[in-house]
């Protein structure tokens, strides 16, 4: 059976292989991305915007990268909350959704709404999460999701007041069904304690999976405003990231709210898209076993050359965190993020570790361009820090991506309900065959 096996695969290589050339032959789109890097344009929204690049005379050239919630600049998001001394994610939440800044009053009856519903119905944590447990908490929580169908009275009504209650509970439920996940994982794969907290309806989203996550509950209030940001950081991208963009294409079907956003789970899960921070991290703690010198700059960039020359490594040849489908000279939530990872990491004692990224962003750029002989120019991602982040919070990395699903959560509601209101179309590319007619043989002629 084995070597029918290997003849199934080999047949499955063969017939699923189409040359390059053929693809500049047709002019395809492949990735949905034009010929000089740009993203194919398929939609419009209101939601979010990214820039990293401006054309002149139809060259695309190198800008600051910015970042826009419903046309506000992320820096002033994040620097009115922060100057208020609170936590923003649930603010943006409500901005991503509704479009507009909430008053003071608005946003007291939104956390609240959200607070409220933050436990789960009644035997869905021992019936949908503790029972057949998965080493990959992506999968469970898109179980979760995919469960919840079966808790809603309505789950079919794609009105926007049903689909709009349907968001805010998944919101809120998402630090539950994660840190429940983890916990199954943690006592059922790894044999250790279980231990399960209730979820609190007067702390935040990033309060809530801190206090969930670890045994005795505890949590710096820095930790959790660090936590807050990432969060913030990571709620929208705009409609053309892929899982946002799933969301899209999935919603344009008709189908339940349910089915989009356990696709957008299965899109992110992916680690050429929310699964690249612990690619980041793994690389990372290869360079130090690798690098004894820190601090010697020469030592990191030889290194990051064998990185970039499939010499070290996974043999991939990238160096992960560094470059962006869109941003160019920077990416403003690395910035915003990499300030944050300087305080934290002086108050949990790993300058060291954090010097030692801030030289490989200095270098990569650089070094990439020697390397790849490629004049593209590329910027530390929000991946690069994000990871460090985390492992600096104590917060394992079964959930990097994890929390980076609870983070976009909103922005993919937002995306959902954009798509139910003015999308109007299933969303249907073309594919072009490549493959010249056959006659169908009879078995016995085979």
């Amino acid at each position: 059976m084995k070597d029918f096996f290997n003849e199934l695969r080999q047949l499955a290589e063969t017939n699923n292989y189409i040359p390059a050339e053929l693809h500049t032959k047709y002019n395809t789109k492949r990735g949905l991305r034009n010929n000089d890097g740009t993203g194919v344009l398929v939609g419009l929204t209101r939601i979010g915007e990214v820039i990293g690049y401006y054309l002149e005379n139809g060259k695309k050239m190198p800008a600051e990268g910015r970042l826009y919630y419903r046309g506000i600049e992320i820096q002033e998001i994040v620097r009115g909350f922060q100057a208020d001394n609170r936590f923003g994610f649930e603010e943006t939440a409500y901005l991503l959704l509704f479009g507009k800044l909430p008053n003071a009053d608005q946003l007291n009856k939104f956390e609240a709404i959200i607070g409220s519903h933050r436990e789960l119905p009644e035997g869905f944590a021992e019936d949908m999460i503790f029972k057949a447990p998965s080493i990959d908490i992506m999968n469970k929580l898109a179980r979760s999701v995919l469960a919840a169908y079966s808790y809603d009275k309505d789950p079919d009504n794609v009105s926007v007041e049903n689909v709009l209650r349907q968001c805010i509970e998944l919101i809120s439920r998402f630090p539950s069904y994660i840190a429940y996940a983890y916990q199954a994982k943690c006592h059922y794969h790894n044999g250790e304690s279980l231990y399960i907290h209730y979820p609190q309806k007067d702390l935040s989203t990033a309060e809530n999976i801190l206090y969930l996550i670890r045994p005795d509950k505890k949590f710096t209030k820095l930790e959790a405003e660090v936590l807050d940001l990432s969060l913030v950081l990571h709620a929208e991208h705009g409609g053309g990231n892929n899982s946002s963009f799933t969301t899209h294409v999935v919603t344009s079907t008709g189908t339940d709210t349910y089915s989009a956003i356990a696709a957008a789970i299965g899109s992110l899960k992916g680690p050429k898209h929310g699964g690249a921070n612990a690619k980041v991290m793994a690389m990372m703690e290869n360079i130090k076993t690798n690098v004894k010198n820190w601090d010697d700059e020469k030592e990191v960039a030889d290194y990051l050359r064998k990185i970039l020359h499939k010499e070290a490594f996974d043999g991939s040849g990238l160096i992960y965190g560094m470059g962006h489908a869109v941003y160019t000279l920077s990416d403003p939530r690395a910035v915003l993020l990499k300030e944050k990872a300087a305080e934290l990491a002086q108050a949990t004692g790993m300058e060291k570790e954090f010097k030692l990224y801030k030289t490989i962003e200095k270098l990569s750029p650089e070094i990439f361009s020697e390397v790849k002989k490629d004049t593209k120019t590329i910027c530390a991602n929000v991946d690069f820090y994000s990871g460090f982040v985390y492992k600096m919070l104590n917060i394992p990395e079964d959930l990097y991506t994890p929390i980076f699903a609870m983070a976009r959560m909103p922005g993919w509601a937002a995306h959902r309900i954009e798509e139910l209101i003015s999308g109007g179309r299933i969303i249907r590319p073309a594919y072009k065959s490549v493959l010249s007619s056959q006659e169908y043989v009879p078995l016995k002629q085979r």
